[in-house]
């Protein structure tokens, strides 16, 4: 399907105020039942982008696996944060986005005057400066880059981490729902990189005594099932 290739717009506009280094932050991994969450940092300039950027979800495994190193080239810094399953337990999902955003922010070499979030809810908040763009991986170079960034290295990870689980299928889904996830978690339970707060153990009676609990903090992935 056609799409309309992001733009410096946003970017141009906090520009025009002062901010001289723009970053684009983008999560993945937050509604999977394993593995961390991950939030790519990319600060892009203003500079075209390589062809066929977009968000992630737009792109083919194959397309996003080729545009990775071009991109990791092309900016002009990116870095990646991320949160561990358990620290999305302990910490629900809305702190333990802005825990990775700011590990993410912190590693990059260069320090942000305004930052691009895609959403429309300000995760990340003080001291950064902070605009919410909805769509903003599709929408902002500097977004789309980081989608594509922490997508392929969230991917990465997982399979990396594949073998020592091989009954989920995290090499194929990341860690996500899938019907072999399911069946490993009715069959053997979750692991160690399993998020135990998270509903889909309430569907899992023989392992459902696992699960923690905690004040949800509002965010919907909390509410994810079979």
């Amino acid at each position: 399907m056609p799409f309309e290739p992001p733009t410096h717009s946003v970017e141009r506009s906090l520009r025009r105020t002062g901010a001289r280094v723009v970053v684009g932050l983008d999560e993945v991994g937050r509604g999977a039942w394993a593995g961390p969450v991950t939030v790519g940092a990319a600060v892009t300039g203003m500079r075209k982008p390589p062809e066929g950027l977009t968000d992630s979800k737009l792109l083919t495994p194959r397309r996003r696996e080729q545009l990775a190193p071009v991109l990791a080239t092309w900016v002009t810094a990116s870095a990646i944060g991320q949160a561990s399953a358990l620290e999305c337990d302990e910490l629900g999902m809305t702190a333990a986005l802005r825990l990775a955003a700011v590990r993410a922010l912190e590693a990059l070499p260069i320090e942000p005057d305004a930052v691009i979030l895609d959403g429309k809810h300000n995760y990340l908040g003080g001291p950064w400066r902070v605009r919410t763009v909805i769509k903003g991986d599709q929408s902002c170079v500097c977004v789309a880059a980081a989608s594509v960034l922490a997508k392929v290295h969230r991917d990465a990870l997982m399979a990396e981490l594949a073998p020592q689980y091989p009954a989920y299928g995290f090499e194929d889904n990341a860690g996500y729902p899938s019907p072999v996830h399911r069946a490993a978690l009715e069959e053997f339970g979750p692991t160690d990189l399993h998020r135990l707060s998270w509903a889909y153990l309430d569907a899992l009676p023989k392992w459902s005594h696992l699960k923690r609990t905690r004040e949800a903090d509002g965010d919907e992935q909390l509410t994810l099932s079979f």
